[in-house]
């Protein structure tokens, strides 16, 4: 499944709502709403969640996965080490990260492509993305657009 920095991923792209999801990927298998209300789905093959925002019309605006198959830049990352992705990035010019650090896990964001590469023990487990918000202040959906 290819990443698609900025956009989404595979065939998903920030700003669908859950009925064009739907119809990519069929019902998820976990669907509910989380503190805020935003609607949740979650896809167990997928190893998807993805979140479509309440406060902006229910579009799909953040994506966590964990999948083996995901792609990035033409390189698998999950199970790879935090230091040959974060080369990798850099050949593209994706260099600047915030490190957080709890209990034995490690998040790596870089705001510019809104991205997380959630570590444990110097391996990426998880990859995060959300739709970028522009200078106006407002979310840039890429679903719909041409």
């Amino acid at each position: 499944m290819k990443i698609n920095l900025k956009n989404g991923i595979d065939k998903l792209l920030f700003g669908m709502k859950q009925n064009d999801v739907i119809a990519l990927y069929g019902k998820p298998n976990r669907n509910y709403k989380d503190e805020d209300d935003n609607i949740i789905f979650a896809y167990n093959a997928l190893k998807m969640r993805l979140t479509f925002y309440q406060e902006e019309e229910l579009k799909l605006g953040y994506i966590v996965a964990s999948s083996p198959d995901l792609d990035l830049l033409g390189n698998k990352i999950i199970g790879k080490k935090i230091n040959e992705v974060k080369k990798v990035l850099a050949t593209k010019g994706i260099t600047k990260f915030t490190q957080e650090d709890f209990d034995t896990f490690e998040n790596y964001f870089n705001e510019e492509n809104w991205i997380i590469l959630q570590t444990e023990y110097e391996e990426v487990v998880k990859f995060e993305i959300g739709a970028i918000i522009n200078a106006k202040d407002e979310f840039d959906w890429k679903f719909g657009k041409k």
